[in-house]
């Protein structure tokens, strides 16, 4: 059963790490989902800088210990699946901001378009609710 918990808990974690990089473009679809992209990045940032550990992590910690996997390396979800498997630990750097550009492109499109939607708005109902007297 600990097996399958380790792969469930990596599982949640990539799809964690996902949404950080790609939730706020999946809010220009789904603009509600905001309100859930705004603390999952800051989240990912406090981990990313270090100030919080993952509960994640200590849950994957856990299921190998109890497995009898080899355990996490000390650095981590990330170090361990990601760095060197997916780009060159060099590129850490780079990576990260990248990845915060990205979330800053989203979510400049995501006030983009809701500001363009809320003058749409104002047109519609005749700029009803302005002041303007």
């Amino acid at each position: 059963m600990y097996p399958i918990l380790v792969a469930l808990v990596v599982a949640l974690h990539f799809a964690f790490i996902g949404y950080v990089v790609i939730g706020g473009f999946l809010a220009l679809r789904w603009p509600r989902t905001m309100w859930l992209h705004v603390p999952a990045v800051m989240w990912g940032i406090a981990i990313g800088t270090r100030r919080v550990d993952c509960p994640s992590t200590w849950a994957e910690r856990w299921a190998r210990q109890n497995a009898g996997m080899a355990p996490l390396p000390p650095d981590g979800f990330i170090a361990h699946y990601i760095t060197g498997i997916i780009y060159p630990p060099s590129w850490a750097g780079g990576v990260e901001l990248a990845t915060l550009a990205v979330v800053i492109t989203s979510w400049a499109l995501y006030i983009r378009r809701d500001i363009g939607r809320r003058r749409q708005d104002r047109v519609i109902t005749g700029g009803v609710g302005d002041d303007e007297s």
